[in-house]
C-alpha cells in the first residue's frame, strides 16, 4: 500500500466584512493611519474626517487568514441620486501581493448597490487607475490634486 501524501494546509483566503464593533472600527482606522499617514505621508496626524461620522458611512475590513490587513470606506453622497463614494482603500504593505484590493473594492461596490446605490465615485491615485479599470471602473472627469497628490476621478455603475 502506498502511503497517502499529507494534505497541504488550506491557503488563507481573502474575506471582507463591515466593521461592526468599536474594536473593529479602531483596527480599521489603525490600518488607514499606517498607510495614509505613516507610509504615504498624505495626512498630518490623522486621515479621519467628517465622513467617518456620517450615519451612512460604512467602514470595511479586509481579512487575510482571518486577520484584518486592509480597509475601505464608503459613504452616501446624494441619497436622491443614489450616489456613493468609495475611498480610503488601504492594504498593509506585506499583504499587497495577495490581491486583497480587488475583493475590498468589489465588496464596497456590492454594499452600495445593495443599499440602493446607482453610481459610485472615487478619487484614485494615478498609479492605481489601471487596476480600477481592470475591475470595471471608468474615468469620470479630469485629474485633480488631493492632499498634494494627483488623483483621477473614477466611477462605476451600481445598477444591474
Amino acid at each position: 500500500m502506498i502511503p497517502s501524501k499529507p494534505s497541504a494546509p488550506p491557503r488563507p483566503r481573502a474575506a471582507c466584512r463591515i466593521a461592526s464593533t468599536a474594536d473593529e472600527l479602531e483596527v480599521h482606522h489603525r490600518i488607514r493611519h499606517e498607510v495614509f499617514v505613516v507610509e504615504q505621508g498624505l495626512f498630518d496626524g490623522s486621515d479621519v474626517d467628517s465622513h467617518d461620522a456620517e450615519p451612512h458611512a460604512v467602514h470595511v475590513l479586509g481579512l487575510w487568514g482571518g486577520e484584518p490587513v486592509g480597509v475601505v470606506r464608503l459613504f452616501l453622497l446624494d441619497p436622491a441620486a443614489g450616489l456613493w463614494q468609495g475611498d480610503r482603500l488601504a492594504v498593509l504593505p506585506d499583504y499587497r501581493v495577495r490581491n486583497l484590493g480587488k475583493p475590498l473594492v468589489r465588496f464596497a461596490v456590492a454594499t452600495a448597490g445593495h443599499r440602493g446605490g446607482r453610481l459610485m465615485v472615487a478619487h484614485i491615485q494615478l498609479p492605481n487607475v489601471a487596476f480600477f479599470e481592470r475591475i470595471g471602473w471608468h474615468k469620470h472627469g479630469e485629474v485633480e490634486i488631493y492632499v498634494g497628490v494627483e488623483h483621477q476621478p473614477m466611477a462605476i455603475d451600481l445598477t444591474p
